[in-house]
């Protein structure tokens, strides 16, 4: 490993290794169409000053950062405002010396003393501080540095590549950083003539590339992906464990999921062939079984679903630790998220089985860009085809789509066998939205607007958030328009997806407090990752907290009013996979759904309304082995559903327990133990092992 080459105290010049061109810029893209900028300046005495904004889906990021390196190329100094990605302000700033260092942020605060090289991990950042880290880890002994507020950032060089464009070669490197998240973060370096920020790519979604070089982001985006798929691909080998079948779970406590209750007594489960084979009474003599769980009086129950994802490779391992074997993706890139498909279905990638809806929007200023976006009602029923050619059973419409073409389109979408949800179009209120023929509605945020939302209120912006929280607390649930509305979703059925767990923490957290939705479980988390718990990316003030808790309370409410009333709910999550689903029904519960209600939404409903209850979402015989095996008893503490002793998805076998530690995460639960016996019935699953 080199020798560092500047004490570690002395600001550098301009003209240092560590240091990038004068005036560097990048084009930011989401899902292939430009987005944004980040633009690097360096100063003549060193100082690296950053602007970086973006806007997608109607909000993002406007961030200014000031920086000075250590001779080390680690920060001296680091400053950050700006505005949030909806709308919080932004004022964090990081400084060191010989006496320790200090940070503070509107969530935080703390001081330290750091011996040596030191990296610091901001709350909010730009692309750039990725790349000082590089250039810092790479001058460190074995590529590794501790940081703070705490933990260790590693490097890895993993593979190096020419581009050319205009005439112009660069020698550039893929290097992935870990430390920073519970996933890995990948960053492309030019390495000659500068050794500086190339590109940062998350594969199908971002891409923030070198000006002039926006040609080559194909190129990295494969090179990148091909990397972090033989990662994953090691990774589903090690952590899934295919046990020689038949199996049998012993002593099981068995949820009726159909039914919402637990079976009398305790069972025994047989699997086979990646089916569910037989259950019979406890203490039943196995013919000839291959392996032998003991339930030991845990709770058997389906697999969750979760009915709202927007699906990614490291999304979908912590969708299996969560205990989740489907997921609907409601809108991505459709290219990537096929490929996703393909290589989670081969198990070459570890994930729950996607079920993917067809993402339409119109095109304007607010868009979001995946899917498919149409600027007709002809392109609109064009893009409707090119979903129904795929077996897509559901199409979803979005924010920018014209109120003037939803009618003809959910009808020529159910012309076609395809259900209808989606965000209600700017300009239109929910109420119209089912008259015209949705099937489902999307997000209680969506719903809570038919009541508030004026004809001038555009809701492609943050309105759609804002508008809610500064109102909905007035809300009278039992006035007429509220049980009018309540009597229109049961007349039509429309189906609602709450995410009521997406809106918790940034309707309710004060910064610098934990966010809500993982308050009980935030010890689990690495320490960089903890501290990005107690930052809220909505404006939430002591002037406006109040009244925007009760909005929230108002929310959670309504959502129980509507499960009395009869109206299906599905449980998605629209964020982090796994802990939200869990923190989805805790809410349910808190709405006032008994726990094993809660259960039946995530399980029975996630398989009614994906089209797959023949197959999917009870322990019943003929069914997949899509199982859990929970420690205590959800039906009675929802949060129980957190302490997933063992998942079965096709029954293949995985362990949360492993795949948490895998991560970095502090498991909730031991493993539970399969034990091979004798009388294998499938020699050849002998060579696969079991934990």
């Amino acid at each position: 490993m080199a020798a560092l080459l500047f004490a570690p105290w002395c600001v550098l010049a301009a003209d240092s290794p560590f240091i990038s061109a004068k005036v560097t810029r990048y084009s930011i893209w989401f899902y292939g169409r430009p987005a944004g900028t980040q633009t690097t300046t360096v100063a003549d005495d060193g100082r690296i000053s950053v602007d970086f904004s973006y806007r997608e889906n109607g909000r993002g990021p406007d961030l200014h950062e000031e920086i000075t390196l250590a001779g080390d190329g680690t920060p001296l100094t680091h400053r950050v405002t700006g505005k949030s990605t909806l709308g919080a302000p932004i004022d964090e700033s990081y400084e060191r010396s010989d006496a320790g260092a200090q940070w503070k942020s509107l969530a935080d605060h703390g001081t330290s003393k750091p011996v040596g090289a030191t990296l610091y991990v901001p709350l909010a950042q730009s692309l750039e501080p990725q790349a000082l880290m590089v250039r810092a880890l790479t001058q460190a002994p074995d590529y590794k540095l501790p940081a703070l507020p705490g933990g260790t950032i590693s490097l890895e060089r993993l593979r190096e590549a020419r581009v050319a464009s205009n005439g112009v070669q660069r020698s550039i490197a893929l290097y992935v950083i870990t430390g920073l998240d519970i996933i890995p973060t990948y960053v492309w370096m030019s390495e000659k003539p500068q050794f500086k920020l190339f590109a940062s790519i998350f594969p199908g979604i971002f891409r923030g590339v070198e000006s002039g070089w926006e040609s080559q982001g194909d190129t990295l985006e494969a090179l990148q992906k091909e990397a972090e798929d033989k990662l994953l691909a090691t990774l589903a080998q090690r952590l899934s464990h295919r046990l020689p079948s038949p199996i049998v779970i012993r002593n099981a406590r068995v949820f009726d999921s159909e039914h919402a209750r637990m079976l009398p007594g305790k069972h025994d489960v047989y699997v086979n062939w990646g089916h569910i084979a037989a259950i019979y009474p406890t203490g039943s003599q196995a013919q000839a079984a291959a392996t032998q769980i003991d339930a030991k009086g845990r709770v058997l129950m389906p697999a969750l679903f979760d009915m709202h994802d927007h699906e990614n490779k490291w999304n979908a391992v912590l969708q299996i630790a969560g205990g989740v074997t489907t997921a609907r993706d409601m809108g991505n890139n459709n290219a990537a998220l096929a490929d996703l498909r393909a290589r989670i279905d081969s198990g070459e990638t570890l994930g729950a089985r996607i079920v993917p809806l067809g993402f339409i929007e119109g095109k304007s200023p607010y868009s979001a860009s995946n899917g498919i976006l149409v600027d007709s009602l002809q392109e609109a029923k064009g893009a409707v085809d090119w979903y129904a050619q795929r077996g897509y059973f559901q199409i979803k419409i979005y924010n920018s789509f014209k109120p003037e073409w939803v009618k003809e389109t959910a009808a020529y979408a159910h012309d076609h066998g395809m259900r209808v949800c989606g965000h209600v179009p700017a300009f239109m209120r929910a109420e119209e939205a089912i008259g015209d023929g949705y099937d489902e509605l999307t997000h209680i945020n969506q719903l809570m607007l038919n009541f508030f939302v004026k004809p001038d209120d555009d809701t492609r912006t943050l309105a759609r958030f804002y508008l809610i929280a500064e109102n909905a607390y007035t809300l009278d649930l039992d006035s007429k328009p509220v049980q009018d509305f309540i009597a229109l979703m049961q007349a039509h059925g429309t189906v609602h997806d709450t995410t009521l767990a997406v809106f918790e923490g940034p309707f309710t957290q004060l910064q610098g407090e934990v966010d809500p939705r993982y308050a009980g479980i935030v010890a689990h988390f690495p320490t960089v990752f903890q501290r990005g718990l107690y930052e809220n990316s909505m404006d939430v003030t002591p002037a406006n907290v109040d009244r925007y808790r009760a909005s929230y309370a108002k929310m959670v409410e309504m959502v129980g009013r509507l499960f009395k009333a009869g109206v299906p709910l599905v449980a998605g999550t629209d964020d982090m996979a796994g802990f939200i689903l869990h923190r989805e029904l805790e809410l349910y519960v808190k709405a006032g759904i008994p726990p094993a209600e809660a259960l039946r939404i995530a399980t029975w409903n996630g398989a009614k309304y994906v089209q797959l209850l023949a197959q999917l979402g009870s322990v019943s015989p003929g069914k997949r082995a899509d199982l859990l095996l929970v420690e205590g008893d959800p039906t009675e503490n929802i949060s129980d559903i957190r302490h997933i002793a063992l998942v079965l998805k096709d029954g293949v076998a995985y362990y949360p327990a492993e795949i948490y530690e895998t991560l970095g995460i502090r498991p909730f639960t031991p493993a539970a133990t399969a034990t091979a016996l004798t009388g294998i019935e499938n020699p050849a699953d002998r060579s696969v092992s079991s934990k």
